[in-house]
């Protein structure tokens, strides 16, 4: 019997969608899922996602290693923002990274009823798909989107997703349809449609189109990362 896959748009949707007893994956493609990823397959021990900046500071003041960006920009006083790039270092292997960010952060903590909470970016996708493809449970794709709107490239995932996920997967609702069909109408231009997004834009004021370009690749990692109580960590091969 197949199981059920569904999108959320936004985290001011996510109280519409019974969380209990299924998946939720959280996507923030640019950039705080991708960062999340890249950091653990870069070796980082383990990732602790926090919604506010007073948080991510009582942290810093105990000495760990944080991140934190707001409206796409570093944030004074920390010393890692939302750049891939800056988790590909010697400096974050074996370490435990605090990060704070917009939107995707919050788009965890508004996820916590569920029975797993995994972190989905292009990076991961495949091996994303093939863990949940071994879990019997149903499948909430929780877009953080862009401060309570919904933004383009993570919508796209989430169709990109539900596309590989359509054997073992029933689709829930109209949402999971409108996703799977507009991923399919650009896949083969993913990259040029994602920098023309709004986010994408805001970010290139930022004079980071490689970040982008970056964000959009697909599977560059086999890591699926997972929260365990309030941390995220690397789940284990299925």
């Amino acid at each position: 019997m197949k199981r059920n896959i569904d999108v959320c748009l936004s985290p001011e949707l996510i109280n519409l969608y019974d969380l209990e007893g299924k998946i939720v994956v959280v996507v923030d493609i640019l950039r705080a899922t991708s960062v999340m990823v890249t950091a653990l397959a870069h070796e980082a021990k383990e990732i602790i996602p926090v919604a506010t900046l007073e948080e991510a500071r009582s942290y810093l003041d105990q000495g760990f290693l944080c991140a934190a960006e707001r409206g796409g920009a570093p944030v004074e006083g920390f010393e890692l923002d939302n750049s891939p790039f800056n988790y590909m270092t010697e400096q974050i292997k074996g370490e435990s990274i605090v990060i704070t960010t917009t939107n995707g952060t919050l788009a965890i903590t508004k996820s916590t009823a569920a029975d797993q909470v995994l972190i989905g970016a292009f990076l991961n996708i495949n091996a994303l798909a093939k863990y949940i493809s071994h879990q019997d449970k149903d499948v909430i794709i929780h877009c953080a989107g862009w401060k309570g709107k919904t933004n383009m490239e993570d919508t796209l995932f989430a169709g990109a997703l539900v596309e590989l996920l359509t054997d073992s997967h029933e689709l829930a609702c109209d949402t999971a349809h409108v996703a799977l069909k507009y991923y399919q109408s650009v896949k083969g231009n993913l990259f040029e449609t994602v920098k023309n997004s709004a986010h994408a834009k805001r970010l290139g004021k930022l004079n980071i189109i490689k970040d982008i370009e970056f964000c959009v690749r697909q599977s560059d990692y086999d890591i699926v990362p997972i929260l365990v109580g309030k941390t995220l960590v690397a789940a284990q091969p299925q």
